[in-house]
């Protein structure tokens, strides 16, 4: 199974649940010796000066309240991973679909790479930038200002391809020669596996990619060229 380490930066991972039990036997042992502490002072107070109750009261209803957080937080990280898994087990419909999403497109080498673009609509040039695995541009194109979909064939200005491999592809609005927006294409990868993280779920793509569920926008089968808006 691949392992998930980061999602545009973010762990994902379940930290939050060990997190909770840490703290959970943190609290446990923290009252354990407040009880001590009480029970030892109680049995050796001056019986000419007892001491005031009301200082260990307050206490104890302190401790009673975080026990009652942290017994909560345990609650909701149960149920979180109970949605986590039935989200999972409604996606695992989409592994072998074609999913769009602004991610880098694995090339083949001759299949073209549908891109859909999403430019600035003050825009009076649109380029696509496209950009190997290592950041560094190979190709610039101008894209008509009505942002249809684009398809790549990988074909350089020199009339060879590109070659196989993982492509990001950027989108930059230009307004009277000015850059006014610059984002990332969205483009059409298969899924190849889902993963739970927390109440979301995980889609790793052929290009190696992972992103969250929620951030696709489209649905096609691979056979296919309709594609179902999510």
């Amino acid at each position: 199974m691949v392992e998930i380490s980061t999602y545009n930066g973010v762990e994902l991972s379940s930290s939050t649940s060990s997190a909770t039990n840490t703290a959970t036997a943190t609290l446990a042992s923290d009252f354990e010796t407040f009880l001590l502490l009480m029970t030892t002072q109680a049995q050796y107070q001056d019986p000419l000066d007892p001491m005031d109750s009301s200082d260990y009261t307050a206490q104890l209803a302190q401790f009673s309240t975080v026990e009652q957080q942290v017994q909560t937080n345990e609650t909701l990280t149960s149920i979180s991973e109970l949605i986590g898994t039935s989200n999972l087990t409604q996606m695992t419909g989409w592994i072998g679909q074609d999913v769009r999403a602004a991610a880098a497109a694995s090339f083949d080498g001759s299949t073209p790479v549908t891109v859909q673009p999403d430019p600035a609509t003050s825009a009076d040039q649109v380029d696509l930038v496209v950009y190997d695995e290592n950041g560094t541009e190979v190709q610039r194109l101008s894209l008509p200002l009505s942002g249809d979909a684009y398809e790549w064939n990988g074909i350089g200005d020199d009339g060879a391809s590109v070659g196989a491999g993982t492509y990001t592809f950027g989108v930059e609005s230009y307004t009277n020669g000015a850059l006014t927006l610059s984002s990332t294409a969205e483009v059409y990868n298969q899924v190849v596996e889902t993963q739970a993280y927390g109440d979301e779920v995980a889609l790793i793509l052929s290009s190696g990619d992972a992103i969250l569920a929620s951030t696709v926008t489209a649905v096609r089968s691979p056979d296919e060229t309709t594609s179902y808006d999510s």
